[in-house]
């Protein structure tokens, strides 16, 4: 194990987040408000990452160093991003152990907050807060590999562990360019969702969602995270800008080499059986739920599908804002929005959760066992786009599938076991539907951790776990689980 190579390429992730803090730094100047949480975060970084950076000159990492550089390195960046909120002193933030799991949820772009009052902290904390999201969404290393020449080395294998989904798409022959043609479609798009929201605002057609604003949902739209400065979430906006959010949403869960074939004018886009199977998904569940709406609160049609796409696409893509408050929905039509948290967004997307394309898979492989149960000697391949599947992804599929499923088991036992802070009664679904949304990177869950609440129900131990559940969920639980393994260590 090249340990020195690993912290000196560590010490490169901490400079690059040190600079981040900037933005912060300048809102809080515009303000007047302290420059503290942001001025010590920077220079704590800034010369750690030096210090780290000097231990090898020209370090060099294989495929062992890269799952525990990547692994790792998410855990620092989440310590390092903490900072602001304890330094700043002001509201349920200030607590260690609610900074570290407001920090987690924001780089993880998990969205679930601990944030009790949203007018005690200053508006630089919570742009901070809200670019920790736009930061984690396309993936701090992959930002890493992008500007820093010493990642380029090893970067595929860096960047394979860190991209959601099964596989990493190599659009170009240099990984370094791969992962700026990914990092300019994402700020390409965010720039391109903060121009629409604006123009909306001056038009008078979004009169809450000013220039700032639109340019700070835009960040957590894109990264598919969810955090808002507004308690109202999504819906302190008009039902125009709602639509133009939900269109985002769908997009920040596609796969983002398609856009990338897109642009080079390839219709791969309209021909992915994945992302076919994506847009169904959301329109199907939505339209299941329409009539739900409708008997409950006496939508008209076009109203009750936007609330109804609006909340099914942004728990299916992981963003978790919401334009309504759902734990008010009927239980069947909380039923609902519980199953698609398990579905998630695209590989190669900002998404989080289980993803379609291992649905899609796992699907497929359920159908072939079941003619093979009458046709023993039938050899099928699975095919996705046309294409056979290799076995070996089969597998992986199916494997990530049941260990997502256990953990997921095994970490709802352990909340229910740990109960509330508050001595009340916890439903079973409401803290199984928490554990899915922190494993998931969704945020908001069902009932008492619904989308206008907070996880401050649970007690400290639970918020740690669920530290770790959004930690796993974000490095696709196989990169963080292997430094586990005895395997690994004598590799």
């Amino acid at each position: 194990m090249r340990i020195r190579a690993v912290l000196a390429l560590m010490g490169e992730i901490i400079i690059l987040l040190g600079f981040a803090f900037v933005l912060p730094l300048i809102v809080a100047l515009i303000d007047g408000t302290s420059i503290r949480p942001f001025l010590i975060p920077l220079l704590i970084s800034v010369v750690l990452g030096i210090f780290l950076r000097l231990l090898e000159r020209d370090p060099e990492i294989g495929t062992k160093e890269a799952f525990l550089l990547v692994s790792v390195a998410w855990l620092v960046v989440a310590i390092i991003g903490a900072l602001p909120y304890i330094i700043s002193g002001k509201s349920s933030l200030a607590n260690p152990v609610n900074a570290l799991f407001e920090s987690m949820s924001g780089f993880t772009t998990t969205g679930a907050t601990v944030l009790d009052n949203f007018n005690e902290p200053s508006r630089a904390i919570l742009f901070w807060r809200q670019l920790t999201q736009w930061l984690g969404g396309m993936g701090i290393v992959v930002l890493a590999i992008a500007i820093l020449p010493r990642l380029s080395v090893g970067g595929a294998e860096l960047m394979s562990l860190e991209a959601p989904g099964p596989q990493l798409q190599k659009l170009t022959p240099h990984i370094r360019q791969t992962a700026r043609i990914f990092w300019a479609i994402y700020i390409g798009l965010t720039l391109l969702e903060t121009g629409i929201l604006t123009l909306l605002h001056y038009f008078g057609l979004a009169p809450k969602m000013s220039p700032y604003m639109a340019l700070i949902h835009a960040f957590t739209t894109m990264s598919t995270g969810g955090f808002s400065p507004l308690a109202a979430s999504a819906g302190a906006f008009s039902p125009i800008a709602q639509w133009v959010i939900i269109i985002f949403m769908i997009l920040a869960g596609a796969n983002f080499a398609l856009f990338w074939y897109l642009l080079r004018g390839e219709f791969r886009i309209l021909r992915n059986e994945e992302f076919r199977a994506y847009v169904l998904m959301l329109v199907v569940i939505s339209l299941f739920l329409v009539p739900m709406l409708i008997r409950q609160y006496g939508f008209s049609f076009l109203t009750a599908f936007r609330q109804a796409l609006f909340q099914v696409t942004s728990m299916v893509t992981t963003t978790g804002y919401a334009t309504m408050n759902f734990a008010n929905w009927t239980l069947p039509a909380q039923a609902v929005l519980f199953f698609a948290m398990f579905l998630g967004g695209s590989s190669g997307s900002t998404a989080g959760s289980i993803k379609v394309v291992r649905w899609v898979i796992g699907v497929k492989a359920l159908k072939r066992e079941l003619l093979r149960a009458f046709h023993p000697s039938a050899i099928k391949p699975i095919k996705l786009g046309g294409k056979p599947v290799e076995e070996r992804s089969v597998r992986g599929a199916l494997a990530f599938i049941v260990l997502y499923l256990v953990i997921f088991m095994v970490a709802s036992i352990i909340v229910v076991v740990n109960g509330p802070t508050n001595g009340t009664n916890l439903k079973l679904a409401e803290s199984m539907s928490a554990v899915a949304a922190t494993l998931g990177n969704i945020g908001p869950g069902i009932g008492a951790v619904g989308p206008m609440a907070n996880y401050l129900i649970f007690p400290p131990s639970t918020r740690i776990l669920m530290f770790f559940l959004m930690w796993l969920g974000r490095l696709e639980i196989v990169t963080a689980l292997v430094l586990f393994t005895r395997s690994y260590w004598k590799w």
